[in-house]
């Protein structure tokens, strides 16, 4: 089974979770509605969710409704960023629900939790290994 890559910001940072997906009560979710953090270590955190991308890496977005991958014609927006006024391009995009299919979901805190993040996601320092003739 594939897992999601959950990506954590808090505004200032931000951080990394990988969890399988049988763990992650997340199917079915839209772009903008709430989570608990607990089932990633984050006890007293609400996450929202903001985005994501597919398998593929093609992005979710907002006002695409359901687990669709098609091509749209944007104007501007996630997926197309453009100087030039008027400007179209035909782009493949995913919808706002998360699926199997979903490889990475963004996330930004709404509520904290009593440890601050840089805790709880500390990285062991491991000693570089010296390579040896």
């Amino acid at each position: 089974m594939a897992s999601f890559k959950f990506v954590i910001s808090d505004g200032k940072k931000s951080y990394q979770v990988e969890k399988d997906q049988k763990d992650a009560p997340v199917m079915g979710k839209k772009i903008g509605d709430k989570l608990d953090g607990s089932f990633l270590g984050l006890d007293g955190y609400e996450l929202e969710v903001t985005g994501g991308s597919d398998k593929d890496g093609f992005p979710m977005r907002n006002d695409i409704e359901g687990q669709v991958r098609k091509r749209f014609l944007v104007t501007k927006d996630v997926g197309f960023h453009t100087e030039k006024k008027g400007l179209r391009r035909r782009k493949m995009l995913r919808g706002n629900s998360i699926s199997d299919d979903i490889s990475q979901i963004n996330c930004k805190v709404t509520k904290k939790g009593e440890k601050p993040l840089e805790e709880v996601f500390k990285k062991e320092d491991k000693p570089k290994e010296e390579k040896g003739d």
